[in-house]
């Protein structure tokens, strides 16, 4: 008769159970991470919610701001007279007129030589020619000085005195006619540059006396009344200052 074997102790080979292999899977941990459902997380749902509350709720108050405030005033500063008086200014010095003009100038240096004791000169003849232009100048203009009605189309300007711009010798025409100098008189070296600035201070007071600032307050008028009326306006009233004597 055989025996029956005992194994104790020993480890055998035998498959488990099914009962305890499911329970041992189902303790090891997974080797592969979760599949995606595709679904949104509850906390990122949340604050999108929020934001979008907050949004709704800061949108409702700008309108309900925007339609309840005052409209602001406007305010608008009108400067009436400044398209008048850049026009006016951009003439700068306004040259009206302009006299040629011809003078003969004689001048002369007495000397007293050998003590006082007898009589010397020596002297200069200048034939003197010069183109003396006058204007008024209108750089010196300012925003009182101009006075704009729109309904009216009328406008006013106080403009100053006319005056003599320049005297340019016209040096062609200019020369010295004749220059004697006595045998005991000393020849002056600058005689003529005297004469010469003689002869442009008397040819201003010569083209005054001929009317060449009449004539020039009678051109600025013509030409500031057309260029006004050309923009737009109907009445122009012209002032001068007094010419100074």
């Amino acid at each position: 008769m055989d025996r029956p074997s005992h194994n104790l102790g020993v480890e055998t080979n035998e498959a488990e159970e099914p009962e305890v292999a499911a329970e041992r899977s189902s303790a090891r941990p997974p080797l592969e991470a979760p599949v995606s459902t595709g679904e949104m997380p509850r906390g990122m749902f949340w604050l999108l919610l929020l934001i979008a509350l907050l949004g709704a709720i800061g949108g409702g108050f700008a309108i309900a701001r925007a339609l309840t405030e005052p409209a602001k005033e406007r305010i608008v500063e009108v400067r009436v007279g400044s398209p008048v008086l850049e026009s006016v200014r951009e003439l700068a010095r306004l040259e009206t007129v302009s006299f040629h003009m011809e003078r003969v100038v004689e001048l002369k240096d007495e000397q007293r030589p050998a003590f006082g004791l007898l009589k010397a000169q020596d002297a200069i003849l200048l034939v003197a020619a010069a183109d003396v232009s006058a204007g008024v100048d209108l750089q010196s203009l300012k925003a009182e000085d101009v006075e704009v009605d729109r309904e009216a189309r009328s406008v006013k300007l106080k403009l100053p005195a006319p005056s003599v711009f320049s005297v340019a010798l016209d040096e062609e025409h200019t020369y010295v006619h004749s220059r004697t100098t006595d045998l005991l008189a000393k020849r002056k070296l600058d005689l003529e540059g005297q004469a010469r600035r003689l002869a442009v201070q008397d040819l201003e007071e010569a083209a005054k006396k001929a009317g060449i600032l009449k004539r020039a307050q009678a051109g600025a008028q013509r030409t500031l009344e057309s260029l006004l009326k050309s923009l737009g306006y109907e009445h122009v009233e012209i002032e001068f200052a007094k010419t100074p004597r």
